[in-house]
């Protein structure tokens, strides 16, 4: 296995994870609008040397957002162009939502971004599941998970067609010739789609990738099937390996479907990794980080997942079953996410306090707690078993448990020749190993 084959993506998120994280005495102090705070962030995961910072992003705040302090902090491009010019390697990635914004602005913002990075950016898609998000642009009611996505094809089509407005060579600048661009090779996109009409081109030159890297999450079976068209790096949500497998496959298989190469579709599970020295020091404090959190935040969380569903009459040591939640096929928030927790109560019958710790862990992904022998096998594993192609980090604590990680898993992983012990290229479609994006020039 050659070193290009383990991927490593700092997910950022408040100060860790975790839901109580920000309560443990190794988070940061500072406040989440500090733009200090992510550069030195930026800084530990080059040192570290991971792919790229991962951003999600929410447009709403909602109650239980606020009690375990996910909400408030930056908006992710701005924080982006921030932290820029605080490294030199590692790639950013940043979310923003086809639902709630228009592909001309966002086409500008990423491809200023991919010039302000030098060719280390790209644009995590979403469609917006979060409850409250419609309110705050002017909707009554939130858009159905079907409409959200057909207004996300058309989105992206319109957004790659003005990427690719400019000829790389459009931009000649030459004062003594008095000609500074070739008018003959910047285009109109004259886009007319069932969304929007577009009548382009972009008013900035074509980015140093050619275009940003594009990044999905949804997991869900229309999530899948835009992924398979889309998306070059994928970040999906998995507590078993089999069925992170199942889900690898059906995506490359899909892409292969679709004329795609499948080594060009990167697939990132995530992971947050309690770490001690040794397995029973870091399941105490796994046990330590959730005696700290509130369960009614929690199920505020978990109400919020599946789209408002009212769990308050299940008590917290009742034991749970999959008649207790909404079917996900009629989920109209994170459909891919609600499978996810309805698989988990239907194999294990927790009770609602035993979920919600594991959802306060990193609401649905892969938690893990063990010594870093334990971490670097199990992410050896689920890439050697074609369950991931690397994974994105999701510390519980920040920045604490980000040092334990690059101090004591990344040096196991250079050991094993998994990987790499220094950056080879200076984008982050290089970091990923994928081909130069094709002109239509």
């Amino acid at each position: 296995m050659s070193q290009q084959h383990i991927h490593l993506n700092l997910f950022v998120h408040g100060r860790g994870h975790h839901e109580a994280g920000w309560r443990h005495p190794r988070a940061t102090r500072r406040a989440l609008t500090d733009p200090d705070y992510f550069r030195e962030l930026a800084r530990k995961a080059e040192a570290g040397l991971f792919d790229s910072i991962f951003f999600a992003d929410a447009l709403a705040l909602s109650e239980g957002g606020v009690a375990h302090v996910a909400g408030g902090g930056l908006e992710p491009l701005t924080a982006v162009a921030a932290m820029a010019h605080a490294t030199e390697r590692i790639g950013f990635i940043a979310t923003a939502s086809t639902t709630y914004s228009e592909p001309f602005n966002l086409a500008r913002q990423f491809a200023s971004l991919d010039h302000i990075t030098g060719g280390r950016v790209g644009w995590n898609i979403v469609t917006s599941w979060v409850q409250g998000a419609n309110r705050n642009f002017g909707l009554a009611q939130q858009p159905p998970h079907a409409a959200r996505y057909d207004r996300a094809y058309d989105f992206v089509d319109t957004v790659l067609k003005l990427w690719d407005s400019w000829a790389q060579d459009a931009i000649v600048d030459d004062p003594a010739g008095g000609r500074y661009a070739q008018v003959d090779r910047i285009r109109a996109i004259d886009h007319k789609g069932p969304h929007f009409s577009v009548a382009g081109p972009l008013n900035i030159a074509r980015g140093p990738q050619g275009r940003p890297v594009l990044v999905q999450a949804g997991s869900s079976a229309t999530g899948k099937a835009f992924a398979a068209r889309y998306a070059e790096a994928i970040f999906t949500a998995h507590l078993q390996k089999e069925t992170a497998a199942a889900f690898y496959g059906e995506v490359k298989a899909e892409a292969r479907r679709q004329g795609r190469a499948p080594d060009q579709i990167v697939v990132l599970p995530g992971i947050s990794p309690v770490i001690g020295s040794t397995d029973a020091e870091a399941e105490r404090i796994w046990d330590e980080l959730n005696e700290l959190t509130d369960p009614e935040v929690g199920r505020a969380r978990l109400s919020d997942r599946f789209g408002g569903h009212d769990f308050s009459h299940i008590g917290l040591d009742d034991v749970l079953s999959p008649d207790d939640f909404p079917d996900p096929a009629t989920v109209q928030a994170a459909q891919s996410r609600a499978v996810v927790i309805t698989g988990l109560v239907a194999r294990e019958r927790l009770t609602l306090r035993q979920l919600l710790h594991r959802l306060a862990g990193a609401r649905g992904h892969f938690t893990l707690a063990g010594s870093p022998e334990r971490i670097a096998d199990t992410i050896e594993d689920w890439v050697r078993s074609k369950a991931a192609d690397g994974f994105n980090v999701m510390p519980p604590v920040l920045p604490g448990m980000l040092d334990d990680f690059i101090d004591h898993v990344v040096p196991i992983l250079q050991r094993k020749g998994l990987f790499r012990r220094e950056y080879s290229g200076r984008t982050l479609r290089g970091h990923y190993g994928l081909e130069p994006v094709a002109s239509a020039w």
